[in-house]
């Protein structure tokens, strides 16, 4: 079975997202990204997140929660993403969707990456 999986780089998904409000498809581009089957969104936490990177990730994570499934990656701990989000209140509601109906992967150890250029 396929599912339709949409990947960006958190810088990526924030540029789309402005491109698509300057050309009038923001709405069109959301539903894109709000119903497909899996969203992964990579690297959180490597660029500022402003007001309108707050909303926008509100506005996805709050559409796709407990319908469509989300995967986010990054090198940063979840225990600093509300501060890394920045608004309290905004940072406590997307929070509240990703931490509490999600199955966290903490990996240990060496990166994967290194132990490939040293063997």
């Amino acid at each position: 079975m396929l599912h339709r999986t949409l990947f960006f780089k958190v810088g990526m998904l924030f540029e789309k997202a402005k491109l698509a409000r300057m050309e009038g498809s923001f709405i069109k581009w959301m539903n894109m990204v709000a119903k497909c089957n899996l969203l992964i969104i990579d690297d959180f936490g490597t660029v500022p997140i402003d007001q309108q990177g707050r909303n926008l990730l509100m506005e996805i994570i709050d559409q796709r929660y407990e319908q469509t499934s989300t995967i986010i990656t990054s090198q940063i701990p979840v225990a600093d993403w509300h501060q890394l989000i920045g608004e309290a209140t905004i940072a406590d509601a997307i929070m509240d969707r990703l931490v509490y109906s999600s199955h966290r992967i903490e990996l240990q150890g060496e990166s994967l990456r290194r132990k490939k250029k040293l063997g």
